[in-house]
This record gives C-alpha cells, structure tokens and sequence, in this order.
C-alpha cells in the first residue's frame, strides 16, 4: 500500500482508542447535518433563585423587626435560649408525711415573658393526672403569663403547692410571691403547707402608658376577675392594693380567703 493511499485511509477512517478502525456514520444524500445541540436556557432557573433570595431577604427583615423590640427579644430568649424556670418531676410526693404520695411537677424561679409556653411542654412530659400536683416556688414575674399557667393547671384539674423537696420526695417549705399566687390559684386543690408562705401585693406595669391610675384599675379588674374564677375571696384583692411591697399572708388569713382550700397544718 502506497504513502497516500495511507493517508487516504486515514481520512475514509477513525481510529477506535478501544478497538478496531470504525467508519464514520454516512449522512444520506441530499440531508442537511443535524445543527448542534443548544445549551440549555438558564433564565428560568436564575429568576427563581432571585424569588428565592428575596423571599429569604424578607422573612429575615421583618425577624430582625420583631427581634429588635426588647419585648420580642426577651420572649425568644425565654422560649429557646435560657429560660427562667426551671422543673423537676417528683415520682412520689409526701405532703402530709403520709406513706401514700402523688406524682408532681416542681416549678422553681422567676417567671419569664415565654413562662406560659414554657410550662405546657413540661406538663405534657411530666404525664401529670388530675389530683397530682404542681409544686411551686417563685418571687414572681410576669402577670399575664402567669394567670395563663394558672388556667392550665384548672384545665387539667390539677393541685397546688407551696414548697420544695428533699431527695427523698418530703415537702420542704419555700414561698410563692407575686404573680407566682395568680400560678398557686390555678390549682383544683389549693395545700397550705406549715411553714409555707405567700405573698401578695399591689400589681403596675413597667411600661410607659397614658394614664397609669386607669391602668392600674385595669390591672386590678383583672386580677380580680382571675381570682374570682378560682373560687378565691375578692378580699386578696384588698389585701393587694394596701402595699406595693409584698405583705405576706398568714395561714389563717389565706384561708380566710379560700386562697388555701385544704390546710395540711393547723392555721
């Protein structure tokens, strides 16, 4: 075979990098060539990535809104990051010293402006049943938040008690002042434990109003309202009007207003 009949084969064929020579595929005559393949169009996909980034860019704007009032930020902060009370489930509670005891819940410290929330998840995984109690011990807090916690624990029929315990399960005694006593009214049955104490006293907002005397009377409407949905005298009410400091309630004083309802020591 001559030098350009070898060329010439080169040109007729291609060479396989796996395998024998090959022939080209023969485009019958008189067919146009198939054009190119055109790359695909990337506007659509580039308008929804942009939809996608502002939508983004909004929900973010509008959080940071919402983050920036100290409201907004005290709030998530309770609710997700460090929240303000604490609990602790208590198997097998002894009020009275008694061998026969009760499941509870034990709610300790401030009440927080996410406190509410906060306190249904622990409900819910303490697997409390009517009768069983939740134990409390609070300076107080956040009014609104505390009458809603109230009315779950009348929702679910659950008691009341002041105090705190020791590893083995027996009450100790501790205070419930404040907005902790709109928490401690919630219950179905209210326990006075000996030593115990309670503490009431005149309610204001912290925040700027108009008129802070009709906000006051708001306040106080309120309270009293709450209170006597409890079955609680509306004599608490007087009693928290006198002080703005916290006056704290004698065991007969407290049953006098039907704030205790089952005294587990002598008043």
């Amino acid at each position: 075979m001559s030098t350009g009949d070898s060329q010439g084969g080169e040109n007729r064929f291609r060479k396989s990098p796996t395998g024998p020579a090959v022939a080209p595929p023969r485009i019958p005559p008189g067919q146009a060539p198939a054009p190119p393949a055109r790359p695909p169009r990337r506007r659509r996909h580039f308008w929804s990535v942009a939809i996608f980034i502002l939508l983004v860019a909004g929900v973010c704007i509008r959080a940071w809104r919402d983050l920036s009032q100290p409201e907004a930020w005290h709030y998530w902060k309770d609710q997700y990051v460090s929240p303000s009370l604490t609990s602790e489930v208590i198997d097998t509670l002894h009020l009275d010293g008694s061998s026969k005891g009760r499941r509870a819940l034990f709610v300790s410290g401030t009440i927080g402006p996410a406190a509410a929330n906060w306190f249904r998840g622990r409900l819910e995984q303490a697997n409390l049943a009517p009768g069983d109690i939740v134990l409390l011990a609070s300076p107080g807090g956040d009014l609104n938040q505390a009458a809603i916690m109230g009315e779950i624990i009348r929702s679910r029929a659950l008691a009341t008690a002041v105090g705190s315990t020791d590893a083995s399960g027996r009450v100790k005694p501790a205070y419930c002042a404040s907005a902790c006593v709109l928490v401690y009214a919630g219950g179905k049955t209210r326990f006075g434990v000996l030593g115990s104490a309670l503490g009431v006293h005149r309610f204001v907002t912290t925040r700027p109003v108009e008129d802070p005397v009709a906000e006051a009377q708001r306040i106080s409407g309120a309270v009293l309202g709450y209170m006597t949905k409890m079955g609680v005298s509306s004599s608490i009410v007087e009693a928290m009007s006198e002080t703005r400091e916290i006056r704290w309630l004698n065991p007969k004083q407290a049953l006098a207003m039907n704030l205790v309802t089952d005294p587990l020591g002598k008043p």
